[in-house]
Parts: structure tokens; sequence; C-alpha cells
């Protein structure tokens, strides 16, 4: 066997088979190379050296395989312009006119870095108006605490008196109780809360059953607007209650009612204040507040109902007068505001 190697090629020939003079048999050809190839990228490079080679050998490595050429720019002239139209002129040229300098991104933030670019995309939503993000009704509110807390603190006896005058049936036409013009101011004050808190409540009842979008320019004319509407209901009642009984009845009964309907309101607006806060701030669902707000009003009307039968009727055992009395002077004015309020509502939304 004849074993003929040429550098990298292995060839070998059998004897016993016929071969012509000159003519070689090729039957094992080995084709690795004995010599590395030249690496055509940096990446082959770095594969060539170990793996513990530091930046520093790596790029050492790169530039002995890699030598940087000169660059040759070309002189030619720039002919990519639209067909049918001639070549387009140098923008450098003194004498060239402004709509060639100008073109629809020639102004654009992204080729000027000196331009306050702003923002991109779509707006999103605007974030929906909240109670407790608005200064103002955080204000009333922790002033309403406060003035709270001090009322308490300074006339907790007038309120326990108030409190066992209520509840005690009296035996004479006179009341015992005596207040000083503090007292009266706090009692005054806790009315005004009252109101207040109404307004707040159907505010919110207003925007989450009714509508969310009015005619108003902001919602304090809304919340406003309830609020006077409420003041005007109190006011307008306790108008008519003085009205209805100097007619019917005396003076010291007139006064023993006058008291009792002030310490009920107060205490309505003083059982409001915690379901309040709670919407306000702490995202109580509204059908709770609703439950809760029908749940004092029953009983407000129920202390008043009783009030009324005690100072009134309690003395003939005149029942029935009372239930009539009740329903003349608390259920159909009641009925009348709920009235109101919906057709005012509905004229201040906007309807689509």
């Amino acid at each position: 066997m004849h074993n003929i190697l040429t550098d990298t090629i292995h060839v070998s020939a059998r004897e016993s088979l016929p071969v012509d003079e000159g003519e070689v048999l090729f039957t094992n050809i080995d084709l690795t190379p004995k010599k590395p190839l030249r690496p055509q990228t940096p990446y082959q490079v770095l594969r060539m050296l170990p793996r513990d080679a530091t930046p520093a050998q790596q790029d050492s490595a790169i530039q002995a395989w890699f030598q940087p050429g000169e660059i040759h720019y070309s002189s030619r002239p720039d002919t990519l312009h639209l067909p049918g139209h001639g070549v387009g002129r140098n923008l450098k040229e003194v004498n060239l006119p402004q709509y060639y300098r100008e073109s629809f991104f020639s102004k654009d933030s992204l080729l000027h870095p000196e331009l306050n670019a702003g923002r991109y995309g779509v707006a999103g939503d605007p974030v929906p108006y909240a109670l407790r993000n608005d200064d103002i009704i955080t204000t009333l509110l922790l002033l309403c605490f406060i003035l709270a807390i001090i009322a308490f603190a300074n006339s907790m006896h007038f309120i326990g008196r108030q409190v066992k005058d209520f509840i005690y049936l009296p035996h004479s036409e006179s009341s015992s109780m005596t207040e000083t013009s503090t007292e009266l101011r706090f009692q005054f004050f806790f009315v005004v809360e009252t109101i207040l808190l109404m307004a707040i409540t159907y505010f919110f009842y207003t925007t989450n059953y009714v509508a969310d979008t009015f005619v108003l320019q902001s919602e304090y004319e809304l919340l406003g607007i309830f609020f006077a509407i409420f003041a005007a209901y109190f006011l307008m009642k306790g108008l008519l209650y003085t009205w209805v009984n100097m007619v019917f009845f005396s003076g010291k009964k007139n006064g023993q009612w006058l008291k009792s309907f002030l310490f009920i309101t107060s205490f309505e607006g003083v059982l409001l204040f915690p379901a309040a806060m709670l919407l306000v701030y702490f995202d109580l669902k509204i059908e709770n507040v609703v439950y809760y707000f029908a749940f004092c009003l029953i009983f407000v009307k129920i202390l008043t109902f009783y009030k009324c039968w005690v100072i009134f009727f309690r003395q003939k055992s005149f029942f029935l007068q009372n239930i009539l009395y009740f329903c003349a002077l608390e259920i159909i004015p009641m009925l009348s505001l709920t009235g109101g309020l919906a057709m005012i509502v509905d004229v201040l939304k906007v309807n689509y």
C-alpha cells in the first residue's frame, strides 16, 4: 500500500487494483486543516481566548487580528431624487431660498434637542372628582370635628340635662333647663353641622345614582345648592311648628317643643357625622350609607313622634291627633323636600 501525504490531504492506493501510470486512486481524504483558519469576526477571536482572559487581553487580541483601514468616502454626486426632477440643491448655499431648507420634519423636536419635546402619546382619562381630595371639604369636616369636640367639652352638663329632660316625662309645662348664650351657639352649630352633613350625603347619592355631570361650573355650586335647600327646609319647618303651636297650644309648650326640636336636629347631625367621615375618607359603600341614613331618619322620626305626644297630647290622651299632627308637620314636609330635590337635580343634570 502506498501512502501519499500532501499537506492536509491523505491519499491511499491499493496495489491489487489495476492502476495506470500516473493515475492515483483516492480512497480516504482528510479535510481537517492543520493550520487554524483566520477568524472573520471579533466573536471568533474571543472564542479562541481562554475563559479567564481579561478585558485588556481581549482588546489586544482583537487589535492583533483586525487592523482598521482607511475610509474612502465617495466623491460622486447624490443622484437620489424624484424621477423627472432635477438634482437637489446643496443646503449650504447662501442664496438658497428658505422653503428649500424647511421640510415637514425640520421643526420636529426629535431633530432639535434644544426644543422641548413635551409628552408623547394619547392623554389618559382625567382623574374623577373626589371629596377626599378637596381641600375645602376637608377643611370643613375637620373644622366640624374640632368644634364638635369643643362643644362637647364645654357644654357636657347642658347636653346631659337635655338628654334627661328629653327622656323623662315632665310634670309641668315649664322646663327646668336654662341655657346660656354659649350653649345656644353650640347647639345652633350642631344644627348647621347636620345641614352640612345632609348636603354632603345627598351629594354622594346624586353623583352615584342620578348623574355625574351637571350644568354647573363646579361641584361647590351643587353642594352649596343642597346646603341651601336643607337649611331652608329646617328653617321653614321650625317656622311652621312655631305658627301651628302658637295657634293651638300655649307659649310654654311651644318653648318646650322648640328646645326639643333643636336637640333632635343636633342629635341627627351627631349620628350622621361618622357615616359622612367613613364615606369621604374610607370608601364606605354608598349603599351602606343609604341604609344607615334611612335608619337614622326613622329613629329621629320616632323620637319626634314621642316628644310630640309627651308635650302636646299626653295629658289629653289624643293619640289620633298626635298622628295627624306628626304627619302634617313631619311627613308631608319630608316628602316635599324629597320631591323638590329630585326636580332640582333633574333640572341641573346634563341630559344626553
